[in-house]
């Protein structure tokens, strides 16, 4: 099944949505404080990830 680039966009921004909770859910049950923090600073970089995704579909909408 092709995808259109709409689709594609949305779909990876669910991805990345769904990264950020992941992210932050284990950095919250982790021991360690290294791998807390790395986990941490996943979480944003998915953010950031997700934000740009979502400007993209926001423009996209626009036309």
């Amino acid at each position: 099944m092709k995808m259109s680039e709409k689709d594609i966009i949305k779909k990876k921004l669910l991805d990345a949505q769904e990264m950020v909770r992941d992210y932050e859910s284990f950095s919250k049950n982790i021991r360690d404080t290294e791998i807390g923090e790395t986990l941490k600073m996943f979480a944003e970089e998915s953010g950031v990830q997700a934000k740009r995704l979502q400007a993209i579909l926001e423009k996209m909408d626009e036309k």
